[in-house]
């Protein structure tokens, strides 16, 4: 029988790949969460897509799922996202699920044109 981690990880997998197609994008689900399934690396537990103008696009998702996330991780109530860094690294905005997929429907894939 498997491990309850990994079928809560599972669920929470797939509840992604729901929740992304209930607003029209294109969301796919590794097997075994293997990205190499997916020809992808085998971190990658699932790809989300755009619009079909961005179908190539697919974003690699690692998905994890803990009992608690660390506080300052959570945006405040007056902030829509946050960014953290570590020393020397890169910066790293953490967005609420919801608004990550509206973001993704919405973009367009075109250039800002400034």
């Amino acid at each position: 029988m498997t491990h309850p981690s990994k079928r809560k990880g599972n669920k929470y997998e797939r509840e992604l790949v729901d929740d992304a197609e209930a607003v029209g994008l294109e969301a796919e689900r590794a097997y075994a969460s293997d990205g190499r399934s997916l020809g992808e690396g085998k971190e990658c537990d699932l790809l989300v897509r755009g619009r079909d103008e961005m179908i190539l696009d697919a974003l690699r998702i690692q998905a994890k799922r803990r009992k608690t996330v660390a506080n300052y991780l959570e945006p405040p109530d007056d902030a829509d996202i946050t960014v953290v860094r570590e020393n020397y690294g890169d910066s790293l905005a953490i967005v609420p699920w919801d608004l990550f997929l509206d973001l993704l429907k919405n973009a367009t894939g075109e250039e800002d044109p400034r």
